[in-house]
């Protein structure tokens, strides 16, 4: 492999805004790609690839080149320490003269043989997993760190998955389906697909196959009024719609405007003239809703620790305190906002994530205390390691 300076700068540059400045990977990788117009394809998907790559492994390669204090020295070290973990020879920089390839090599023979540590898994993380998948632990933490799919849902308000796929194949853009999921195309070759005429006129949407589940777990119906409560920047909420063929009326709730400003830009995109995006001000706004929807979803905040491949420096933000307060947030919504359903209807609550003390114990906590008034009709899970994001959900009915 044949380095570059301004390439490897800039993979050095998001490292340190990452770990230094604690910074989202994703939004930081964007805003470096925009600084040099003049990288084609191949140098793009260098720094890329190369940054998700080191901060998925960063507690292996760190403790390979021996990292005490990070800063920008210590990442140039550890740039150093994953060209040879990669069999990769290391250019004859200044930045990394020090490097000691006997030395990391010794010490990763050495590391293979603590999984946490194999696995870059955080101390305080590997407990909590054990503790709650003792027999899955292992397993779904390998699959984690796999590189995540490019899945496209096709917005069937424009086409159907078929017909993209032929339209796609025209441009030379190969993929496969999935069995299981009637709308995903999973690319053969990553891409930018943001550049893609295609996209640009909504005939797709990237969202991976396990939450392409959810929306189809909820069971809706042309004509009916659904909401969904966490929409966010509306990746299901746009699902929904077209699931509804654009007839009855979503619901999309958030707390965040700039969330909801977002989901009209996408929802202008595919087409999706039935939704109704309205910011969560207070409490008022969920009692002005009682009753109201035959439909609920409540894709909760969560660990997100079902698509850590797909963000990788979410394991080094991650903390137990935080998922306590997850745990105290998902209770508090589901007791909350359910009231806006129907008697009769449907809610599903999902989450991202792999523990179950945020999905079946959530469930089992709420059914205790409403047993009166909800069912639970079934649950289901994806897996990282069945090859795509892990996901829970529940549907439950309300009796009265």
């Amino acid at each position: 492999m044949r380095f570059y300076r301004n390439t490897t700068n800039a993979v050095i540059q998001v490292l340190f805004h990452v770990f230094v400045e604690k910074r989202y990977a994703d939004k930081v990788i964007e805003s470096v790609l925009k600084q040099d117009p003049r990288w084609g394809a191949r140098d793009r998907r260098f720094v890329a690839e190369t940054s998700y790559e080191i901060t998925r492994w960063w507690r292996l390669i760190s403790e390979c080149a021996e990292i005490k204090e990070v800063n920008e020295a210590a990442i140039w070290k550890v740039f150093g320490a994953w060209c040879v973990i990669s069999a990769i020879e290391p250019p004859q920089w200044e930045e990394l003269r020090e490097v000691d390839a006997q030395r990391i090599q010794k010490n990763y023979t050495r590391l293979q043989e603590i999984f946490r540590v194999r696995e870059s898994i955080p101390d305080w993380m590997d407990k909590i997993g054990y503790a709650e998948l003792p027999d899955r632990w292992e397993k779904e933490m390998q699959a984690l760190n796999e590189q995540a799919h490019v899945v496209m849902r096709a917005n069937s308000l424009k086409t159907n998955r078929s017909e993209l796929k032929k339209l796609l194949e025209q441009q030379n853009i190969e993929t496969h389906v999935i069995d299981w999921a009637p709308d995903a195309l999973v690319m053969d070759k990553r891409q930018n697909v943001f550049r893609f005429q295609l996209f640009k006129d909504g005939y797709f949407e990237l969202q991976d196959a396990s939450s392409q589940d959810v929306a189809r777990f909820l069971e809706v119906e042309p004509g009916m009024r659904v909401i969904d409560a966490c929409a966010g920047a509306g990746g299901k909420t746009l699902h929904l719609a077209a699931l509804m063929k654009n007839k009855g009326k979503v619901i999309a709730l958030d707390k965040e405007q700039w969330k909801l400003d977002e989901l009209k830009k996408r929802a202008r995109r595919a087409g999706a003239g039935n939704i109704e995006p309205k910011v969560i001000e207070s409490g008022k706004t969920i009692k002005r809703l009682a009753g109201a929807a035959d439909r609920l979803l409540l894709d909760v905040p969560c660990s997100g620790m079902g698509v850590l491949k797909r963000n990788p420096d979410a394991k080094w933000k991650l903390s137990p305190e935080f998922i306590e307060s997850v745990r105290q947030t998902q209770h508090q919504l589901l007791d909350t906002y359910s009231t806006m359903l129907k008697p009769g209807g449907l809610m599903v609550y999902s989450t991202c994530s792999l523990l179950p003390s945020e999905n079946e114990k959530q469930i089992e906590r709420f059914l205790e205390t409403h047993k009166e008034s909800f069912e639970l009709v079934k649950e289901k899970r994806h897996w990282p390691s069945e090859g795509f994001d892990g996901f829970y959900m529940a549907l439950l009915k309300k009796l009265n």
